[in-house]
This record gives structure tokens, sequence and C-alpha cells, in this order.
């Protein structure tokens, strides 16, 4: 009953892990029907940043499939966030910018989940930490 009422967390790198199982996941299917659809989005796909439209697609869809797999794991994970974090700064503010709140709820969400991955890292339950393991 202590440790339930308790400030202090129960087990830090099992929440590290499940908050980058679901982070990755969701961020991984995102990327994995663009990659599928990949025909289809991108003639329209918009160049918001001025690098081109084929780019950015291309960079979108490195960040949210194949970067998320990497956090999913926990390769390399501060890295693999760090394009992930762009690409949904870029949604957040660019491409849905002008929209009311409750319709960019999504990029703004996995935006603030990048963040806090940065921050936390991998965890001890990680491809990282078997790799830096001394």
């Amino acid at each position: 009953m202590k440790k339930l009422l308790s400030s202090l967390p129960l087990d830090i790198d099992l929440g590290i892990l499940l908050l980058r199982l679901v982070f990755g996941g969701l961020m991984m299917t995102h990327g994995y029907s663009k990659f599928m659809g990949y025909d289809q989005i991108a003639p329209v796909f918009p160049d918001l940043i001025g690098i081109g439209s084929s780019l950015s697609f291309n960079l979108v869809i490195s960040a949210e499939l194949f970067c998320a797999i990497f956090v999913l794991i926990g390769l390399l994970t501060r890295f693999s966030v760090i394009p992930i974090f762009i690409t949904m700064f870029v949604a957040y503010f660019i491409a849905h910018g002008a929209q009311p709140f409750q319709e960019k709820e999504l990029p703004f969400a996995f935006l603030t989940l990048s963040f806090a991955v940065f921050v936390l890292g991998s965890g001890k339950y990680s491809v990282d930490q078997l790799i830096l393991k001394k």
C-alpha cells in the first residue's frame, strides 16, 4: 500500500519501455500506411518547408516508419526520435497550423511524446542497453 500511495515511480524502466512501445508502435502504423499508399499519396503530398514534395514525403516515411521501429526496439533511441520530433513539429505548426486544436491533437500528442522519449532515453529494456552494457 505504501508503494501505491508513494509519489516515487514503481519501475521507471518499465514505464520507459511502455512509452517506447506505445509511441513507436503507433507512429510506425502511420508510417506504414504512408509507405503502402506511396503511389497515391506522393503526388498530392505538399511541400511545406521548401525542399520539394517528394523529398518531404520520403523524409516523413523515414521518420514515421524506420525511426519509429528504432524507437520501438530502443536502438539509437535519442537520435531516432529527433526526425520524428521534427516531423511532428512541422505537422503541428505548419501543416495543421491554422486548424483548431481538436484537428491537430494527434500531431501535438506525438510531438510531446517524442520529447518525453528524448528526455528519458531508451531505458534498461532496450537494444541500446544491450549494446552499451559494460
